[in-house]
């Protein structure tokens, strides 16, 4: 497999394609990308979201527009679908063209081209970031976006405990195969310690500790950020809310900290 023969999807006006991806469900990947994109549109940055997560997309209820759908727009004769947007950041996700709680039974070459049609056919004017949500693991949403879009980097996200970095391995070695050789720009680490309301001096190391660190090393990659635990985040996310309609100040500066590096790292100034 030769990645040079694939034909790419050109979608003029995107400087940089970053995609979030993690080797299992349950290590906070969405809810990372989703604070990541709102982060890097606060910082000035024209900013999109993708839900590439086809079987179960979340991004519509964790920007509380899941009741929205997206409109169109004819340009030079044909019909482009323009993306719904919350907290400064362009939504796309084929959660806006099924109904609440119907399944999506496609085969896996039937799901990649769904995949494609949300890129190549939505009006996505000018953007620093294009941030694309993978489902977990590396199956064929995976491979088909790597190899038809021209990406800046992957962003690994995991939890500290060993399981988790174990599959994030995987994931990782997607991107760094030969025939593939997409950047690491870095790795996350989520829920990375618990740190109670009352006592904000202490830090509970629930999942273990050093995950995220360590497969940074594996991958002579940088760890990004490290997000603690906090109730409010996935609270909020339920109800269509980021970490800036929050009180911990903390994860406001994680975030903004891990956006500023990958602005660093991809050389974009706004």
């Amino acid at each position: 497999m030769n990645q040079k023969v694939f034909e790419k999807i050109e979608l003029p006006g995107v400087k940089n394609i970053i995609v979030i991806a993690s080797g299992k469900g349950g290590v906070g990947k969405s809810t990372v990308a989703a604070n990541l994109a709102v982060s890097l549109s606060r910082q000035g940055c024209k900013t999109a979201l993708v839900d590439a997560d086809l079987y179960g997309p979340s991004i519509p209820m964790m920007f509380g527009v899941q009741d929205e759908q997206p409109g169109g727009v004819e340009k030079n004769g044909k019909q482009y679908i323009s993306p719904i947007e919350k907290y400064g950041v362009k939504l796309v996700s084929i959660g806006f063209f099924i109904k609440p709680g119907q399944s999506l039974i496609w085969r896996g070459p039937l799901a990649s081209n769904g995949l494609l049609q949300l890129f190549r056919d939505t009006d996505w004017g000018e953007l620093d970031f294009m941030i694309v949500d993978f489902p977990p693991g590396t199956g064929d949403i995976q491979l088909t976006t790597v190899q038809k879009l021209n990406l800046a980097g992957a962003v690994i996200v995991t939890t500290p405990q060993e399981v988790a970095v174990s599959d994030a391995r995987k994931a990782a070695g997607m991107f760094t195969n030969p025939d593939l050789n997409v950047p690491i720009l870095g790795i996350i680490e989520n829920m990375a310690w618990f740190t109670p309301d009352k006592h904000p001096d202490e830090k509970y190391f629930l999942f273990g500790k050093g995950g995220g660190e360590k497969l940074a090393k594996e991958f002579k990659t940088r760890l990004l950020g490290q997000i603690p635990l906090v109730l409010e985040i996935g609270e909020g996310s339920d109800k269509g809310k980021t970490i800036y309609n929050q009180s911990d100040k903390t994860i406001i500066s994680s975030f903004d900290s891990i956006s500023h590096i990958i602005k660093e790292l991809t050389n974009t100034k706004v």
